[in-house]
């Protein structure tokens, strides 16, 4: 989660690999949408102001953050999705909801990741209240969305140094 020293759209851009051929679906939660949409907004620029092109990027709509892990294995099983950016906003509220929605799509989109052995990248936030999910879906701190695209690149970054790396 940001705090005052840490701002989600602010990462290091040195030695980004090359995108423009990788192909990316963004999954964005309707659940919380004035902040889901703020979320799609900052992954899709931010994919694109690095490389990717638009007629490269997917978008897919799921009810809420808990569809994010079905969703997310659907997209990844295809063989032109190169990674998936899962979005979502469960916000605490009054009962404790929040505590099994936000485990149970952690362990779905981790377990799609592993399964498929594609960058599955978890861009859900996890807020107490509406107002702390606006902080991070453009507001005081920074974009969770531009986060989550910067790492699904650089996961693909690291994907392609281990399937080349050679020891000589």
């Amino acid at each position: 989660m940001a705090t005052a020293e840490k701002n989600l759209s602010v990462f290091s851009t040195d030695d980004l690999p090359d995108v423009s051929r990788r192909r990316f679906a963004i999954l964005v939660s309707e659940w919380n949408s004035e902040v889901t949409e703020a979320l799609f907004a900052g992954a899709y620029k931010t994919l694109l102001d690095n490389g990717a092109t638009s007629e490269n990027v997917i978008r897919g709509n799921v009810p809420g953050s808990y569809e994010l892990s079905l969703g997310a294995l659907w997209f990844a099983q295809r063989d032109d999705i190169d990674a998936v950016i899962a979005l979502g906003c469960v916000i605490q509220g009054e009962t404790k909801h929040n505590d099994y929605i936000n485990h149970a799509v952690a362990q779905g989109l981790t377990n799609v990741g592993l399964q498929t052995g594609k960058p599955i990248i978890f861009g859900v936030l996890t807020p107490n209240d509406q107002q702390q999910a606006l902080d991070r879906a453009g507001g005081k701190h920074g974009n969770k969305g531009d986060e989550a695209a910067i790492t699904a690149i650089k996961m693909l970054g690291l994907q392609q140094q281990v399937y080349s790396f050679q020891f000589k």
